[in-house]
């Protein structure tokens, strides 16, 4: 019996202690496992992922300019994707009609892919570029063309080809008005006379 209560007594002394060592092993372990649940919140904002997408994209879009209510320019487009920071880009093209007088086209111009810079008022066309005068019946196609449209004109240093009703001019380089009425050509590389 005596031996008995020796052993009890024993016992007793040692699970408080295996109780304590083991309360502050699951205490630890749960300060660790609070502190590195911390830690992965505390990231740097300058380091993030940011989204760099567009914000809206809009179906069918079909814009009108006007200077002094007067129409000037009527863009239309399949898809335009507006971006955070005012830029849109038309990833499935444009087209635009250029008005002198009021409701009569004077010029035209499509692409295949179109990207405004809103702030400059800046639009680049990439993709079977063409630009038609309707009064003079030219027309330049080129792969690349830049459209100021605060300044009324377009440019492009690659390679153009302008077709008049009776020739055909290659060069390397433009700068025209946006009607495609007064241009000039930076390098001619070739000249063709047209068969009546």
């Amino acid at each position: 019996m005596h031996n008995h209560i020796k052993i009890a007594k024993f016992t007793e002394t040692i699970f408080p202690e295996m109780k304590i060592k083991a309360w502050v092993h699951m205490l630890l372990a749960t300060i660790a496992i609070v502190g590195f649940g911390c830690q992965q919140e505390l990231k740097d904002p300058d380091k993030e992922v940011k989204y760099t997408g567009p914000v809206i994209e809009n179906k069918d879009v079909f814009t009108l300019y006007s200077d002094s209510a007067k129409l000037m320019i009527r863009l239309k487009a399949p898809v335009q994707q507006e971006f955070q920071d005012g830029d849109g880009v038309f990833p499935k093209g444009f087209y635009v009609e250029f008005f002198q007088q009021a409701g009569q086209v004077t010029s035209t111009m499509r692409a295949n892919y179109g990207k405004q810079d809103k702030g400059r008022e800046i639009y680049y066309a990439r993709g079977d570029v063409q630009v038609h005068n309707i009064a003079k019946g030219e027309k330049l196609e080129t792969e690349e063309l830049y459209w100021d449209r605060r300044r009324r004109k377009i440019y492009t240093d690659k390679f153009v080809k302008i077709t008049t009703p009776n020739r055909v001019v290659t060069g390397q380089g433009l700068r025209s008005d946006q009607n495609f009425e007064n241009y000039t050509i930076q390098k001619i590389t070739g000249a063709f006379d047209l068969e009546e």
